[in-house]
């Protein structure tokens, strides 16, 4: 078997001609998977990679998600955060129903706890309506009705919402892509690229291989993977931590499915609220922290490299000039529990510190451009023969299938 030698980080590797994809994906989560099923859909015969740098699948973000299907109700309508959810929701339900994936569009109340955040559910519900999606007014006596345990002077009624089991997901998404030929190796963490006779050879912690495409999903590292390919991303990655805790199980009746808060319009964060999981158990959270490590779960987790690149971002202190007063008010709420409870009781007020247990913490990959602003939508850059998906905030998870579409579209222009 031929074997060509190129020079990939300052060595020289042997590549195996059989080891020609026809695409490599980094990125084992979500995203990253759902695209390769759809290149695999829309290329019947393409051989793909997906090089995962943990040795498992959906190991972040994907795998610490708290499974909600998301209607879209919150985003600009024509924005492609709003297109994708809208699309990826309606995917994501057929695939399950289709595999036997464990999901429930159960729906979900936002709440106004005080008059003064009227006008703000009354925008959301706007956004909704021109989203198509299923949602509408109620008044308290609605809302008890819905959650007997909630209190506020006025909600939505969001029908569309749902909860799903996303490690499932991706198992199955796993299962079909080496079905149908391609490969998922995992601890291949992906340390330079470089181009070579037509095509992109990736040197991993597990080897090299080489594609004729690219795509780079790699969420957390995904401006790292960017610099690696050659290109100069827009946008740094910031990673912020969500902590959560969950009800004990005599207290779960409190919360019949989703509650959520009116969302501060200044902040991509949902604030605090609850959900009912998959598996039974309520979720209480997120507050929004600076991680101390991209892959940083608590605050012990400290990574000197990943907070240099946080506190150098040219726009981290006009950010933290802004938002000092909700960063100070968010640490204090991770530190304190009886603090994290009174948010809690602004939507159930008879929730009990004794109520709630700790739970796990995730991370979310925040671009945010030099201006100091988090990018709030979806941000896919394409350059010679290498896709970047620069940033996939939530709802990633709901959209992946359709974002998977938008990538193999992009994908498929370049020649092979």
């Amino acid at each position: 078997m031929a074997r060509a030698k190129e020079r990939v980080g300052g060595r020289a590797t042997a590549v195996m001609s059989s080891d020609v994809f026809d695409a490599a994906i980094v990125g084992a989560g979500i995203v990253g998977l759902a695209t390769a099923w759809q290149l695999i859909n829309r290329n019947p015969g393409w051989r793909i990679a997906i090089l995962e740098k943990e040795d498992r699948i959906a190991a972040h973000q994907t795998g610490r998600n708290s499974g909600v299907l998301h209607s879209g109700i919150y985003y600009k309508p024509g924005s492609l955060k709003a297109i994708n959810c809208r699309r990826g929701l309606k995917l994501m339900v057929e695939f399950c129903r289709q595999y036997s994936i464990a999901h429930d569009i159960c729906g979900k109340v936002i709440v106004a706890t005080q008059e003064s955040q009227r006008p703000a559910l009354d925008k959301v519900l706007e956004n909704g309506l021109a989203n198509g999606i299923r949602c509408r007014a109620i008044g308290p006596d609605e809302l008890r009705e819905l959650e007997p345990a909630s209190t506020g002077v006025a909600a939505i009624h969001v029908q569309d919402t749902g909860i799903v089991d996303y490690p499932a997901v991706c198992g199955k998404l796993a299962e079909l892509i080496r079905a149908a030929g391609s490969e998922i190796r995992t601890s291949a963490r992906v340390l330079s690229m470089n181009r070579s006779n037509g095509s992109i050879h990736l040197n991993t912690t597990s080897g090299t291989i080489a594609a004729e495409r690219v795509i780079n999903c790699g969420g957390l590292q995904s401006d790292r993977i960017t610099r690696l390919s050659g290109a100069r991303p827009q946008v740094r990655i910031v990673p912020f931590r969500g902590e959560y805790y969950v009800l004990r199980p005599e207290a779960r009746s409190l919360v019949r499915n989703l509650i959520y808060p009116v969302p501060d319009p200044r902040y991509p964060f949902l604030g605090v609220h609850f959900t009912r999981m998959i598996n039974g158990e309520v979720e209480c959270g997120p507050n929004a922290v600076l991680a101390l490590a991209r892959e940083g779960y608590r605050w012990r987790d400290f990574n000197l490299l990943d907070l240099g690149s946080t506190l150098i971002t040219p726009g981290f202190w006009r950010f933290a000039r802004k938002h000092w007063r909700t960063a100070a008010s968010e640490t204090w709420r991770s530190l304190s529990k009886p603090a994290f409870v009174r948010s809690l009781r602004r939507l159930v007020p008879a929730i009990r510190e004794q109520d709630i247990r700790r739970a796990a913490s995730g991370v979310r990959a925040q671009a945010m451009l030099p201006t100091g602003d988090l990018l709030d939508d979806f941000a896919i850059t394409k350059t010679d023969r290498i896709v970047n998906v620069c940033n996939a905030p939530s709802p990633a998870a709901t959209a992946s299938l359709s974002i998977g579409e938008t990538i193999a579209a992009h994908v498929e222009t370049i020649a092979s």
